[in-house]
């Protein structure tokens, strides 16, 4: 379950990977599309077409175009159309060779949240906050005249996989991608107690420009082989990644924290109410490009081996190890001048797991797998917490380690009709870096997850099926160091042994389904989430929530299939990511989609 796949990972998380394969043709006629359809301007147009030219060679095509607004939230859209091309040589026979292309662009006005409301006195501090929408979840504090996100990717694969023999073949992919970024946003920021003060928001611009260019070999053997009586399913390889980030941003004027009063109204668009937000405010600012930013390269090798033993028809043995090569370099340009940080990583992670059948309805498992993230790891890219940091020497700076331990079983009961299955884990982040005096940073901090896992699923009749489930985290700051500013100053206090960010300690799921006719099936289900932290001072928050959903589908045709979908069935305001500052994101109020699916 969690550990399944980290070591073949690389650098990131012990939670393991997912599955990025896009569709490939298949040796068939298969055209198909999905229509969606809602309120608030939702409209979804797919279409899947595969065919077959010749005996051992067939294209397929997947076109896509989204618009929407966001239910319960004003102003809000997001436009974005896809295109997903590939083609395939060599089905059915001993070597196949695949070409395929995705690209996908956005263009959307983003929502720019809800800010949290200071309780404290100090302006810098807060006090056990959550969010405050001034009495209207609607509202929207962004400017339509300034805000806009806009996102590219491009992504091209060639891949040849050739059969050695009956139990082994060999493969070789070879993809480029480049994906940008690109940002003017609002930050609905409350740092001069507006909010509690004079009931406005001050409209805080975050901005970006970023592209990212990754080019990944990859070679792999895998296959089977029988030795000592035992079966052997292995995979080994080699990757190579080379990628490049270039970052900069906007430089907005004016964009330093105003007091809102009433007095002084929107200051140009600023500012504007808590309770009565006017996102047409005319900007009278300025936007510029700023082309002084930080462009990072790296460099990573990597070999890795991987093998499942089939002790006995009981015992199920998985066993893998990875080596990888780490070399980043970031070059920044800045007004105070240029500035110049590498980093040179090499370490190894391992994956180990057991299962055990004693029945033929039933497994018991135990698994161990380690991860690492390198200085750099991101090269740039999203939120990082083992990145580079001006000032300080990141040669000494080693990858962060996560350790991932789990013990779980599944059973198969009642003729396979109804599956349970229980997981206890515990998740470590070792060697992290923390502040541990003002500008000089260690290794040293460590975070903990210990958590349950509860799941049931199956066919309580022939028509009706449930699937609930629950899980229980309990997460700590074991060793967080010293609280500082954004200028790696420390302050006073500890974070020690508080609540992780955005992780809650209870979350359950039931959801159910039961077909009325062979045609016609209904389904619903409750959602809950418990309270969750936006940062590591446990300061600011967002309340625990209960989501209803709803759903009906019906078969109109062979080729034709129905099915309204209706998320938050009680239009219940809640948010589903507390930021560490400033601001939380609102999920989407009710909504009510109408898909149409066509397949022959």
């Amino acid at each position: 379950k969690k550990a399944q796949n980290s070591a073949g990972g690389a650098r990131g998380g012990a939670g393991g990977t997912k599955n990025g394969r896009r569709k490939a043709p298949k040796a068939r006629v298969s055209p198909g599309g999905v229509f969606i359809s809602g309120p608030a301007r939702t409209r979804r147009y797919v279409l899947d077409v595969n065919r077959q030219f010749l005996d051992n060679a067939a294209f397929r095509l997947n076109l896509m175009s989204h618009e929407q607004n966001v239910a319960g939230r004003d102003t809000i859209n997001y436009d974005r159309w896809g295109v997903a091309p590939s083609l395939t040589f060599g089905l059915g026979t001993p070597t196949r060779v695949n070409f395929s292309y995705y690209h996908m662009e956005s263009d959307d006005l983003p929502d720019s949240g809800i800010p949290y409301g200071y309780s404290s006195p100090t302006a810098t501090a807060h006090g056990h906050d959550k969010p405050t929408d001034g009495g209207d979840s609607n509202n929207f504090y962004g400017l339509k005249d300034r805000d806009f996100r806009k996102t590219r990717a491009d992504i091209s694969t060639f891949s040849i996989e050739h059969d050695l023999n009956d139990n082994m073949t060999l493969k070789n992919t070879l993809r480029h991608g480049s994906t940008g970024q690109d940002y003017v946003l609002t930050q609905p920021d409350d740092s001069q107690r507006n909010v509690s003060r004079f009931g406005t928001v001050w409209r805080r611009a975050n901005t970006r420009v970023s592209t990212t260019d990754t080019t990944t070999n990859q070679t792999d053997l895998f296959g089977n082989f029988q030795l000592a009586g035992m079966k052997h399913s292995y995979s080994t390889g080699l990757e190579l990644t080379g990628e490049e980030t270039r970052v900069s941003s906007y430089t907005v004027s004016p964009n330093s924290n105003p007091t809102c009063t009433v007095a002084k109204g929107s200051l140009g668009g600023q500012c504007t109410s808590l309770s009565n937000p006017t996102p047409d405010d005319a900007w009278t600012g300025s936007v510029a490009r700023n082309y002084m930013g930080t462009n990072t390269k790296a460099t990573s090798r990597a070999a890795y081996v991987f093998d499942t033993i089939e002790l006995d028809p009981k015992w199920l043995l998985n066993v893998g190890v990875r080596y990888d090569t780490f070399d980043t370099q970031a070059n920044t340009n800045a007004v105070a001048g240029r500035s110049k940080l590498k980093d040179d990583s090499q370490f190894f992670n391992w994956q180990a797991g057991l299962v055990w059948k004693p029945l033929e309805n039933g497994s018991i498992y135990t698994s161990y797998a380690t991860s690492a993230q390198p200085v750099g790891g991101l090269v740039g890219e999203g939120q990082e917490t083992n990145g580079f940091v001006t000032g300080i020497n990141t040669s000494d700076l080693k990858p962060e380690e996560t350790v991932n331990y789990e013990l779980g079983t599944k059973w198969d009961l009642f003729h396979n009709r109804l599956s349970l299955t229980a997981a206890v884990f515990r998740t470590e982040k070792k060697n992290t870096r923390i502040l541990v005096d003002s500008n000089t940073f260690e290794n040293g901090g460590e975070s903990r997850v210990d958590g349950l896992e509860l799941s049931a699923s199956g066919k309580l009749t022939d028509q009706w099926q449930v699937f609930a489930g629950y899980s229980y985290l309990k997460s700590e700051l074991v060793d967080p160091g010293k609280i500082g500013n954004r200028q790696n100053v420390v302050s006073a206090g500890s974070n020690k042994g508080n609540q992780m960010p955005n992780t809650p300690k209870n979350t359950f799921s039931l959801w159910t389904t039961y077909d009325i006719t062979p045609k016609l099936t209904i389904g619903g289900g409750a959602f809950y989430v418990d309270q969750v932290y936006g940062d590591p001072a446990n300061t600011v928050y967002v309340p625990a929530y209960t989501r209803y959903d709803a759903m009906a589908s019906y078969k109109l045709t062979k080729n034709v299939d129905l099915q309204l979908n209706v998320q938050n069935l009680t239009d219940k305001t809640y948010y589903d990511k507390a930021y560490a500052a400033h601001f939380a994101n609102q999920a989407a109020g009710r909504t009510a989609l109408l898909t149409t699916s066509f397949h022959f």
